[in-house]
């Protein structure tokens, strides 16, 4: 039976993993948003999918490149901390 420290201990590095797994995708929109916001700021062109469609590019972008990483921080959450738990 897992006690009340070991619950708090594996749910905290489950959200820093949550954390970490998200952070490239989340930089990436919000570096995709602030060049198209300049872009329209500068050609005061205010259209909608002018700000989703890079953003969705980019985030898939970086989500082809990090997925290795994503996988390889999931992996060792749940082969380092959730297996021993199990067995």
């Amino acid at each position: 039976m897992l006690t009340d420290a070991q619950i708090i201990d594996l749910t905290r590095e489950a959200v820093m993993t949550a954390a970490l797994m998200s952070a490239p995708l989340l930089i990436a929109a919000l570096v995709a948003g602030l060049i198209v916001g300049l872009l329209q700021a500068l050609t005061s062109v205010q259209e909608l999918t002018l700000t989703f469609v890079p953003k969705v590019a980019a985030m898939l972008l970086v989500f082809a490149l990090t997925s290795s990483f994503m996988v390889g921080l999931c992996l060792r959450l749940f082969e380092d901390r959730i297996l021993p738990l199990i067995g």
